[in-house]
């Protein structure tokens, strides 16, 4: 592509050049100027970063940091009303290292593992209701990718499973509050935070009135509110960021990685043919789809050099990780979907101290779905022209809004 028109990089919405693909613009920032300052459309001064090695090296470096109450961090995308909504993946360590400590052991790969049989039957079950649809067509996204990771959220926060519509309802509105092209859509955006916020209260506040918290999540939280080790307030922050991040995510992933799988037959016919290979292709699907796009931002405390620039302290940075998991110096052929392909390192769930706690649930509801779909439904197939499927434009969160699809 020739020089980018300013408006081109005044605010690096995922826009398609494919379905699948980031903006072309990110393969020419990537060739033509790695590391760039733009601005914003509020004139706000940021560097965007785009090669692999980059982005990498800016999200384990202490100097770049992921507080957004300092002065210059990115003022876009979603922002909590005030400081006291600010969410633990939004402090950097100490602060950060408290919420990490008391919330790494909820998501140990070992007992992700251990939950994956029921994780199993929850997908049969789910599949099970799919299936009896009687014109054999269903929205995916409704029928399977919404509710699954809502439930299994739900049994390890210990939120009631029949909370999922709402839950449901209400992260899809607060996380669309991006989508320009819905002009009530930011004002639906602020009403779910306050809902979700109130009804997390309301639970936080009947666990506290027992003698025993509990050892879900929230149990953890009261607990830890009462030893003053955090305080309210940072119990339904963290909450809060764990159903939004924990749901709408792995939904995502689920539905736009099944449309993948769909467009490139051959690739699902390997894995049919190679059950195996799925948590390798499940890897390989996050690398490609980088669904959890423009959501890990930073400003530099002090000056940081990083290639052939310096980035002043009080800048903002967006390191682009959808461009740093298609830099062909890393990984060649990089907009080539394979389910062969090792990439084990990609940085879909971010890197360094700030990276996705939630990774080794994900991974495990990942593998189930997708190997049960593909063992269950071997003639499943679109119900509409690939052509008239929504996809999410101007989510922070990549994905499609509906999946219709038959069998």
């Amino acid at each position: 592509m020739k020089d980018p028109a300013p408006a081109q990089l005044a605010e690096p919405f995922p826009w398609p050049r494919y379905p699948f693909d980031p903006p072309e613009l990110y393969a020419w920032l990537r060739r033509e100027r790695p590391v760039t300052r733009v601005h914003l459309r509020n004139g706000q001064p940021v560097w965007l970063v785009t090669r692999y090695d980059d982005v990498r090296a800016i999200l384990a470096d202490p100097r770049a940091s992921a507080d957004l109450s300092k002065e210059g961090f990115p003022q876009f995308g979603f922002r909590p009303a005030g400081a006291h909504e600010r969410p633990f993946l939004r402090m950097d360590p100490p602060e950060h290292t408290v919420f990490r400590r008391l919330l790494a052991k909820s998501f140990l790969a070992k007992r992700m593992q251990a939950m994956r049989p029921r994780i199993q039957q929850l997908a049969d079950d789910t599949i099970d209701a799919m299936l009896a649809a009687p014109d054999r067509t269903a929205d995916l996204v409704t029928s399977l990718a919404l509710p699954v990771p809502s439930t299994v959220l739900s049994w390890i926060l210990g939120v009631p499973a029949e909370d999922r519509d709402f839950f449901n309802e209400e992260t899809q509105h607060l996380l669309n509050r991006e989508n320009t092209g819905d002009p009530g859509a930011q004002e639906r955006a602020l009403r779910a935070g306050k809902s979700l916020r109130v009804y997390l209260t309301g639970l936080l506040e009947a666990r506290e009135s027992r003698a025993e918290a509990g050892e879900d999540i929230l149990g953890m939280l009261v607990t830890a509110s009462r030893d003053g080790s955090i305080t309210r307030q940072d119990a339904v922050n963290t909450a809060m960021v764990l159903i939004v991040a924990g749901h709408d995510t792995t939904a995502n992933m689920v539905a736009v990685g099944t449309l993948l799988l769909l467009h490139h037959p051959d690739q699902m016919a390997v894995l049919r043919a190679e059950p195996e290979l799925m948590p390798q292709a499940v890897e390989e699907m996050l690398r490609f789809l980088t669904v959890v796009h423009l959501v890990v931002l930073r400003v530099a405390t002090e000056d940081i050099e990083i290639g052939s620039m310096v980035i002043p302290a009080g800048e903002g940075i967006v390191p682009l990780n959808f461009s740093a998991n298609r830099d062909d110096a890393h990984y060649p052929d990089a907009d080539c979907f394979d389910v062969r392909r090792s990439c084990r390192d990609h940085v879909a769930f971010g890197y360094g101290v700030h990276q996705c706690l939630g990774q080794p649930l994900a991974r495990v509801e990942l593998e189930v779905v997708f190997g049960t779909l593909l063992r269950r439904l071997p003639e499943l197939r679109l119900a509409v022209p690939f052509e008239d499927i929504p996809f999410k434009l101007f989510s922070q969160i990549n994905g499609v809004s509906a999946l219709p699809v038959t069998w």
